[in-house]
């Protein structure tokens, strides 16, 4: 597994043993996602049958040069697993996603399934979510300026997520607003007032849904217990 990147190894083979064959399952974006569609393309080549719903056109490609059959929600509504990364992960198993910038899909396919997997290193447990300074957000374009403003009133200044000096698009053709944090110390009322701005798609909190959370420190694999 050449392409998987090493460290996540461990993890990513871990989640493979809680994933029912025959399932429909999400396979989430990022780092560890990638790891853990490395490692279920291995499987499948030799004969493990399962499907996925992609959280991303990049999850989506890499499932299907790897041979993991796709279906989509409309298909399987209802999802045995799935398999994510996260940024941030405070001590009751709350979340910050969205850096790799597929958040709002992510928290669609995580609310499908039945069991939610998180695979981060140990590097991304922290004791209070914001702690990494970023929370992102997915706007509207035609909104963007309004939705800006609106958080500054809030207290979170934020910018528009750039790649090659162009602002990034999701793959809903939204765009991501990098929010500036410090400690978020009611991470529940900070989504409500920034959902509550009219152009807000979704944030990247992801609160009270109790993932099973595997971390990879060096070469040992433990659960993250809240």
């Amino acid at each position: 597994m050449s392409s998987e990147p090493d460290q996540l190894q461990g993890i990513a083979r871990r989640a493979l043993d809680l994933i029912p064959a025959g399932s429909a399952i999400g396979l989430g974006t990022g780092r560890a996602a990638t790891a853990f569609i490395h490692a279920l393309g291995e499987q499948v080549q030799q004969g493990f049958v399962v499907r996925g719903v992609p959280t991303s056109h990049a999850s989506a490609e890499l499932a299907t040069k790897l041979g993991i059959p796709l279906t989509t929600l409309a298909q399987d509504p209802v999802l045995e697993v799935d398999v994510d990364g996260a940024d941030e992960v405070d001590p009751q198993g709350n979340l910050i996603k969205g850096y790799g910038g597929a958040l709002v899909r992510e928290k669609i396919v995580a609310t499908a399934a039945k069991r939610l997997v998180i695979l981060v290193g140990e590097e991304k447990l922290v004791p209070v979510l914001g702690r990494r300074g970023n929370l992102p957000i997915e706007v509207i374009p035609f909104g963007l300026e309004t939705s800006q403003r609106a958080l500054s009133r809030l207290g979170f200044e934020s910018s528009v997520r750039q790649v090659a000096g162009k602002p990034q698009l999701t793959d809903n053709g939204n765009l991501i607003l990098d929010c500036r944090v410090t400690d978020l110390a009611d991470p529940a009322q900070t989504e409500r007032r920034i959902r509550a701005i009219p152009g807000v798609v979704g944030t990247g909190l992801f609160l009270n849904m109790h993932p099973l959370v595997l971390v990879q420190s060096g070469d040992r694999v433990f659960e993250h217990t809240s």
